[in-house]
C-alpha cells in the first residue's frame, strides 16, 4: 500500500521541482553580463521642428476665358511636360466669332482698296483742274475768254481740292477699319488658343478638380500642379533657435509614414517672420531623397545639424 501511494505521488514530485528549478532560474538565478565596448566619436548638436512637405512651386491651372470643359487630358498623379495639353475646352462659338473676323478684316482690306482708287482719281482730277484754272485765268486777262469762265475753272478747282481732302480722310478711316479688323482677329485668335489649357512647366498634377461638362469661369480651378524641381519640408522651428539656423547645413528628415528612416536635406531658406502666437518660424528643408510613397502635406520631423564637436 505504501509502495502504490509512493508510485501515484513520484509524477507530482517531479512536476514539483521542475517548475521549482524553473522559478529558480527566471526569478533567483543572476542576470547575464552584457558588454559595451565605448570608443569617441562626434557629438552632433540638432535643431527639430515639425512641418509639412511643400513643393516650392505650385499652381493653380485655371481656365482664361468662361466656356464648357469638353476634355480633361490627364488625371492626378500624372507627370507633365511644358507646353503639354492638359484640357480643351468648347471652342464652336469662337470658331465662329474668328471666322466672322476674318470676313470682316477681308471687307476693310477691300473698302482701303477702292478708296484708294478714288484717291488716285481725284489726285488726277485736281491736276487738271490746277492746269484748267492756270490756262483760262491767263486767257481772261488777255480777254480771250469771258471771266465767268475763268470763275468757272476756279470753282471746279476748288471742287477738285475737296474731293481729295474727301478721299485723304476716306482714306484714314478705311486704314482704321483695317486696324481694327486685324486686332478683333488677333483677340479672337487669341480667345481660340485660349480653350486650349497647356501646362507651364514640367511637374506633377497633385489634384484634379472638373470633369468634361462642367462650366469654367477665369480663375476657377481646373487642377493643381506643382514643380518636381525643388520639393521641401516647411517646418516651424521655435525662435530659441534663430541664432543656431542658417541656409545650407545639412539636415536629417524623418516622415511619420517611416518613422523608423531619415532622408537627407538642406536647409534653403529661412522666414523672417515670427508667429506672435506659438512663437515660432518657419525653415524650409530641402528633401535630397524622397520616399517611395509621398504626398504633398504630409507631416515630418526635421533634424537640423547646428554643430558638431569633437571630444
Amino acid at each position: 500500500m505504501k509502495h502504490s501511494f509512493l508510485r501515484r505521488m513520484l509524477p507530482w514530485l517531479a512536476l514539483i521541482a521542475a517548475s521549482g528549478f524553473a522559478f529558480y532560474k527566471i526569478k533567483l538565478a543572476p542576470p547575464p553580463v552584457v558588454t559595451h565596448k565605448l570608443s569617441l566619436g562626434i557629438i552632433t548638436g540638432e535643431v527639430m521642428g515639425t512641418g509639412t512637405l511643400e513643393a516650392r512651386v505650385k499652381t493653380t491651372v485655371s481656365a482664361r476665358i468662361q466656356e464648357r470643359l469638353m476634355a480633361v487630358l490627364v488625371d492626378q498623379g500624372d507627370t507633365v511636360k511644358q507646353g503639354q495639353l492638359l484640357a480643351r475646352l468648347d471652342d464652336g462659338e469662337i470658331r465662329q466669332q474668328v471666322a466672322i473676323a476674318e470676313a470682316t478684316l477681308a471687307a476693310a482690306k477691300q473698302t482701303a482698296l477702292r478708296v484708294e482708287a478714288d484717291l488716285a482719281r481725284s489726285e488726277a482730277v485736281l491736276a487738271q483742274a490746277r492746269r484748267d484754272n492756270e490756262r483760262l485765268r491767263g486767257l481772261a486777262a488777255s480777254q480771250a475768254v469771258s471771266q465767268s469762265e475763268a470763275d468757272k475753272a476756279g470753282e471746279a478747282l476748288m471742287v477738285a481740292e475737296a474731293d481729295l481732302k474727301r478721299s485723304n480722310a476716306a482714306i484714314a478711316e478705311a486704314q482704321g477699319q483695317v486696324l481694327v479688323a486685324e486686332k478683333t482677329l488677333l483677340h479672337r485668335k487669341e480667345q481660340m488658343a485660349f480653350t486650349q489649357i497647356n501646362a507651364p512647366y514640367d511637374g506633377l498634377i497633385i489634384r484634379r478638380d472638373r470633369d468634361p461638362g462642367d462650366m469654367l469661369v477665369p480663375g476657377g480651378a481646373l487642377m493643381e500642379m506643382i514643380s518636381l524641381d525643388e520639393i521641401w519640408v516647411s517646418a516651424w522651428v521655435d525662435e530659441t533657435a534663430i541664432s543656431k539656423v542658417a541656409a545650407g547645413q545639412m539636415a536629417r528628415i524623418v516622415f511619420r509614414s517611416e518613422s523608423d528612416k531619415n532622408y537627407p536635406g538642406v536647409v534653403s531658406r529661412i522666414g523672417r517672420e515670427t508667429d506672435r502666437e506659438t512663437r515660432e518660424f518657419i525653415v524650409d528643408v530641402r528633401v535630397n531623397e524622397l520616399p517611395k510613397n509621398w504626398t504633398i502635406g504630409q507631416r515630418a520631423e526635421v533634424y537640423i545639424q547646428t554643430e558638431q564637436v569633437r571630444p
